[in-house]
């Protein structure tokens, strides 16, 4: 069963550290702005039964030992809507969120928009968004909690518009509400695991384990000023000389038992935070992404598997890199594929426009990039998750034009040359070196560079 809290409890469900904001000053006319007949008897009513004057309570925390300024839905309060007065304390917690330089938490359990308040209610959604943007472009972190339900207005900008997103069980979330959907709607694209499954929300976290959660998101997010150092490049995992021939290093790369992104990724991070989706209903299990815990600071990641990247993965890659950007965290990408997916499915998705998108979040970048490559590096698929200039490559790895296979095929040559063509395209770890396109080859004890 989903979590039905109160606000309050919600909230010391979270943390035992919270003091109240005061609410905006204001009041509601008698029967609201519509003259809605009975609906200062039904705020009345909602107040003697929660105890609240409106659907949210806002406030600063300490969760995880770290501060943040919270918000905490009241769902027995005309179903956690949003009028005109919840959209007043909406804007000043966004506001306090600001001017303190704070990370904005969320406990959301809405309805949507309060009926009774007709397109009042409404563009309430305009003042949410506005205040998440001048959030944003201070540099704090949104995140988000989506309690049972999470619909309509709320989810669409307080719960889909914030960086990172977490959901309690069984928790329904949507935008449609379960009394405006149609009839013959699947469920599950409206639950918590549906919307993790397309890649909507980043996890699902269950309640005990929500305190913990948040506290490593706050670590992670945390907003830094001064220009961060650039991540260290991860050390070799197999202890292998350089390979003599190309197609050695094609073979070695393509070897099954080598290390992979898991392994470098459990070697490299105390504590990993994945982050999921393209927010586009588009996920890709080949590429890892996240927040990484070190004990020297955190680190954002961007993994290939070995597999085809698709193009929800590399719309999630650019996600990632632009959130390390705006919070000042380094990033460290490692690449390994043979190449960004090609058949027809990829094409529909828009893998050149996703593949442009990533290489876009890369040049972008003002925070440094890290690039290991510690497998296959196939073409364009590959380079778009490459850093330039700070580029490293594993003995085990290579990276070029394209697959020597395809290579061969476009100069019309026979099978029996692929070998020799491996070797003349150049892609073993010591010419990329020598090419200047690596910066090292990275050995088992190399721990920084």
């Amino acid at each position: 069963m989903a979590d039905r809290l109160t606000a309050r409890e919600a909230i010391a469900a979270l943390t035992a550290d919270f003091t109240e904001s005061a609410a905006p000053a204001g009041e509601t006319a008698a029967d609201g702005p519509l003259d809605w007949a009975g609906y200062a008897d039904a705020r009345a009513r909602a107040t003697e039964r929660t105890g609240e004057q409106e659907s949210v309570v806002h406030g600063t925390a300490t969760v995880g030992g770290r501060p943040c300024v919270l918000i905490s839905f009241e769902f027995g309060f005309l179903g956690g809507s949003l009028g005109q007065r919840t959209g007043d304390r909406l804007e000043a917690a966004y506001e306090e969120a600001v001017t303190r330089r704070l990370p904005l938490v969320s406990l959301i359990a809405t309805g949507g928009s309060r009926m009774q308040e007709g397109m009042i209610a409404l563009t309430q959604l305009h003042r949410v968004a506005r205040a998440s943007a001048r959030l944003r472009a201070a540099g704090p972190a949104q995140l988000a909690v989506l309690r049972d339900p999470t619909t309509g207005g709320g989810w669409a900008t307080l719960g889909a518009g914030a960086d990172v997103i977490l959901a309690l069980p069984g928790a329904q979330v949507g935008f449609a509400g379960s009394r405006v959907r149609p009839a013959d709607a699947d469920p599950a694209a409206y639950a918590a695991e549906g919307q993790l499954a397309a890649g909507q929300i980043d996890a699902v976290v269950r309640p005990g384990e929500l305190p913990a959660a948040v506290g490593h998101w706050l670590r992670a997010l945390a907003h830094r000023d001064t220009p961060p150092s650039p991540a260290p490049v991860p050390a070799a995992l197999a202890a292998t000389g350089p390979p003599r021939t190309g197609w050695d290093a094609v073979l070695r790369a393509r070897a099954a038992d080598r290390p992979h992104a898991e392994a470098y990724l459990d070697a490299y991070f105390d504590l990993r935070l994945p982050l999921n989706g393209d927010r586009c209903g588009g996920t890709d299990a080949g590429l890892l992404c996240g927040f990484g815990l070190r004990e020297d600071g955190p680190v954002a990641y961007v993994a290939q598997c070995g597999t085809a990247t698709r193009p929800a993965g590399y719309r999630t890659a650019a996600r990632v890199i632009r959130l390390a950007d705006r919070l000042g965290v380094p990033v460290l990408t490692l690449v390994d594929t043979p190449g960004a997916a090609n058949d027809a499915e990829a094409e529909r998705a828009g893998a050149g426009a996703a593949i442009a998108d990533a290489f876009a979040a890369i040049a972008a970048a003002r925070v440094p990039v890290t690039t290991l490559v510690i497998g296959e590096g196939g073409s364009g698929g590959a380079l778009a998750l490459a850093a330039p200039g700070n580029t490293h490559v594993t003995p085990d790895s290579y990276f070029s034009v394209i697959a020597p296979e395809l290579a061969a095929a476009i100069l019309k040559r026979s099978p029996d040359q692929v070998h020799a063509t491996a070797g003349q395209l150049r892609l073993r770890p010591q010419d990329l070196v020598d090419l200047g396109v690596a910066r090292s080859v990275v050995r088992p004890d190399t721990r920084e560079r």
